[in-house]
């Protein structure tokens, strides 16, 4: 692809083209705490190309022209990525794509969010098993079965699956996506003394039940904490 046209893919007036949008939600993203110290991140798939962010960048200064766009889906698993346009700048692509790419492939996800959020390493932290679960809370209502299907309930349990973390980012894959089978119905992944992986069928939900989970972990380790149980086994 030429020069022009790959830049093409990253010029427009639109605030809601994803070269634009990342960069404003990641600075959202930042001040909420999320994606300090350059990690964490987003993509958006957006019909045959997926936009993502570079990684070990300052997550609050990206600007449109630092943006990979990939082809989705990705001519072949077997050989290196295949890149629409590379920023002119020597960075590097995020390292959570292979991840992201989990989110796109099991649950046709139109855009992932990674993010190193306390509240979600804090869940990890104190709930030892291999799934988060809280039940009977509001913020419930605002995820999705399988993070792209209907919304759940305020009667519904809410079941996160928690993956061991690894040195690199890039060896989850294997194991988020064995919890993403595992699990149909999780709307995330939780990765233990990392973070979270939160997805939906377009940046708008994908966005909206990572801050409904973000919530529903601050609540639920303050109930753990405070001697109260998570999961009611009848209500009222």
């Amino acid at each position: 692809m030429a020069i022009q046209d790959s830049e093409a893919l990253i010029t427009s007036e639109d605030p809601l083209h994803p070269a634009n949008l990342i960069p404003e939600l990641c600075r959202g993203f930042y001040h909420l705490g999320w994606v300090t110290g350059t990690g964490g991140g987003i993509s958006i798939r957006e019909g045959d190309k997926v936009y993502i962010a570079p990684s070990g960048v300052q997550k609050e200064r990206i600007h449109p022209t630092h943006m990979f766009v990939l082809p989705y889906p990705q001519p072949s698993p077997h050989t290196d990525r295949t890149f629409l346009r590379r920023p002119s700048l020597n960075l590097k692509e995020s390292a959570c794509t292979p991840l992201f790419w989990n989110a796109f492939e099991l649950r046709d996800a139109g855009s992932c969010i990674h993010t190193h959020s306390q509240n979600a390493v804090m869940a990890t932290l104190l709930w030892q098993e291999k799934e988060f679960r809280i039940s009977h809370q509001e913020m419930i209502k605002g995820v999705r079965v399988g993070g792209t299907g209907r919304a759940l309930s305020f009667l519904d349990t809410l079941v996160v699956p928690i993956i061991e973390n690894t040195p690199d980012e890039e060896d989850l894959k294997e194991s988020m996506h064995e919890a993403m089978v595992k699990y149909p119905d999780a709307a995330g992944v939780l990765v233990r003394r990392h973070g979270i992986y939160v997805w939906g069928t377009d940046w708008e939900k994908a966005k909206a039940q990572t801050e409904c989970l973000d919530y529903l972990f601050e609540i639920g380790v303050k109930m753990k904490l405070a001697g109260l149980p998570t999961i009611l086994e009848s209500y009222p």
